[in-house]
């Protein structure tokens, strides 16, 4: 699924966000994995903020009027069916509508999904955050922050 919102012509620098683990915290919530496994979307719905969002959304907004575009690439629940799926895609985008999230586009994907084919079309340099090491390790767009450190401190040094 992609979203986007506005104009799509980016220019040479681009934020991309993983969601779960990193903005989103969904392992905080108590049973998560076996809601998930039995396709309870609740999780995705009442996962509280990594971070304090008024903060993250003021940086990100500095972020975006000095030119960075932010693009949003997060997994599906592992093994779900077309229905879940849908369940959970809905979920995302409410989640991030409720905490004001200001991004660009969204690519809500299978798990396991490359996450570099998702961006690799705008070029430029492109920043993945993402608390996943295999997938940080897989990015080869340009440079990748640990969302497991505190994402804060690297996206104010961006500005």
């Amino acid at each position: 699924m992609i979203i986007k919102k506005g104009a799509h012509m980016f220019n040479n620098k681009i934020l991309v966000f993983d969601m779960d683990g990193t903005i989103v915290d969904l392992y905080g919530v108590e049973n998560w994995l076996e809601m998930l496994k039995a396709e309870d979307d609740t999780p995705y719905k009442i996962a509280k903020p990594l971070y304090n969002m008024n903060l993250l959304n003021l940086i990100i907004n500095i972020l975006k009027e000095k030119g960075w575009k932010i693009i949003i690439t997060t997994w599906l629940a592992k093994e779900s069916s077309d229905k879940y799926d849908e369940k959970v895609k809905k979920a995302k985008i409410e989640w991030l509508k409720k905490v004001n999230f200001p991004y660009d586009e969204i690519y809500i994907t299978e798990y396991g999904v490359i996450k570099t084919s998702c961006t690799k079309k705008y070029g430029g340099f492109q920043i993945l955050i993402d608390d996943n090491e295999e997938v940080r390790e897989s990015w080869n767009l340009g440079k990748v922050i640990n969302a497991n450190e505190n994402i804060l401190e690297k996206l104010i040094n961006l500005i």
